[in-house]
């Protein structure tokens, strides 16, 4: 999955949850994906902080955050 359809995803899960937070949307999103795209989140977690600090899901949930607030540029 690209990081566009990752933040259009996040977007339309939002607009369906909009009393929830950024990380619990986060995880919504990564509860609907298959494992592969699971594990390839948690790889470029891994790739990008060059450590492993968490199990897969929640290191899949951390990509999700940091790739919605990188693409939403600075507030």
């Amino acid at each position: 999955m690209r990081d566009e359809e990752l933040l259009v995803t996040f977007a339309l899960t939002r607009l369906d949850n909009p009393g929830l937070d950024l990380a619990d949307i986060a995880e919504l999103v990564v509860r609907r994906l298959d494992e592969d795209t699971v594990l390839d989140f948690a790889a470029r977690h891994l790739a990008t902080r060059d450590e492993l600090r968490s199990a897969v899901f929640p290191a899949a949930v951390e990509h999700v955050l940091r790739v919605v607030l990188t693409l939403r540029g600075p507030d």
